[in-house]
């Protein structure tokens, strides 16, 4: 039978496929850097490193906790309660952006983890031009350093808090060398505004520049068992450089949950429909991804997307996974996944079967396709 999922079932979504694509001060940022470590020091179980960031194993999206389909805005006090249950759960690492609902997104966080405001780390982005008083959104990407420094007064407002722990730059300006965003960033450190930083999507050349420019802690992309394309080359660049990775859509958008099938129809408005990767015929193929966590589901006595999540992080140990969710149980499931182990011959087993499936269309609509893999212009 066919259906249509609504937002009691499983979603990853966006607001649109573009969204796809986000004294006192002294004493808090003092108690935040304390909460982190240099690569290579001791640090408890279920916690990774981003560089010289430490952060939960495992965070929370928060991308849809403002909107998920186009007609659909979750109850706020509830995605408040689903923040604050993460974190009970061991979740201290937050993502969202301020092209997320846009500024909603990071309202919603901030009005929900003030109490533990210094003992968690929150990640946001810059880059889409979204208007930084209405927030409407216009076409193009906006770097200017000038423009940054104006955004991040921006998200900090909307954060209710004094610093951020990870700044991404959400896309790559093909205006704009990375040099001068890394330059307004740095002075967003010297000012204790923001205490790490990242790009996520950007081209590999412009990578190794950011980090040459001032040293990256993370790397934004997604990457998942059905998106790898992450292992051509940016892992181990990641690796080489001591870069943190951290996968969007971690679940495939939903896809590896198992709660999508040959008869899921997709709301208007939901990005999945306009990636050719669910189209009926390319779906069909890509259901064996969901045959094998399925079955590994079995095995381990676990869930479906426990195992997509616990393969993910055996990728790599700062492999840090971000899952978002609006319904609890889906955020008790996805915490839950940290407790999830495979031994060698297991992990080489599954990754194997893994390999072995080709996965059929495209991740992401044309437009959207565009902003990754972009490298930074040189200076002039």
């Amino acid at each position: 039978m066919t259906h249509r999922i609504d937002q009691t079932r499983r979603s990853l979504l966006t607001a649109g496929a573009a969204a796809m694509v986000l004294g006192g001060m002294a004493t808090s940022r003092a108690a935040a850097q304390s909460s982190t470590s240099t690569a290579g020091q001791a640090y408890a179980p279920g916690r990774r490193m981003l560089g010289a960031l430490e952060v939960s194993a495992i965070g929370l999206g928060v991308q849809n906790h403002s909107r998920t389909f186009h007609t659909t805005i979750p109850n706020r006090a509830e995605m408040h309660r689903i923040i604050r249950t993460a974190f009970d759960e061991g979740v201290t690492f937050y993502d969202t952006a301020e092209v997320y609902g846009p500024h909603e997104s990071e309202r919603i966080l901030g009005e929900a983890t003030g109490e533990i405001r210094d003992r968690i780390q929150i990640a946001t982005k810059f880059g889409f031009n979204v208007d930084l008083e209405t927030g409407v959104w216009a076409p193009g990407l906006i770097s200017r350093p000038s423009h940054i420094k104006q955004a991040v007064e921006g998200s900090l407002r909307r954060l209710r808090t004094d610093r951020i722990d990870l700044l991404y730059q959400h896309r790559v300006d093909p205006d704009v060398p990375i040099e001068d965003v890394a330059g307004a960033v740095q002075e967003l450190m010297d000012e204790g505004k923001v205490l790490h930083w990242g790009l996520s999507e950007m081209g590999h050349d412009t990578l190794r520049r950011a980090h040459a420019a001032l040293p990256v802690s993370a790397v934004q992309n997604e990457y998942s068992m059905l998106w790898r394309g992450p292992e051509n080359g940016l892992l181990a660049l990641c690796a080489e450089l001591g870069i943190g990775f951290v996968p969007f859509s971690p679940l495939g958008y939903g896809f590896l949950t198992g709660a999508i099938d040959m008869g899921t129809s997709f709301a208007p408005g939901d990005f999945r429909a306009n990636t050719s990767r669910m189209d009926a015929e390319h779906r069909e193929a890509n259901m064996a991804l969901v045959a094998l966590v399925k079955s590994w589901a079995a095995r381990k006595s676990a869930a479906p997307g426990q195992i997509a999540l616990a393969w993910l992080m055996a990728q790599g140990p700062s492999i840090v996974p971000i899952p978002g969710t609006t319904q609890m149980p889906h955020l008790l499931e996805n915490a839950g996944a940290v407790n999830v182990t495979f031994t060698e011959s297991e992990l080489a087993e599954l990754s194997a079967d893994v390999a072995t499936i080709e996965v059929q269309g495209a991740r992401m609509p044309p437009m959207v396709a565009d902003w990754s893999g972009v490298e930074a212009p040189q200076r002039g």
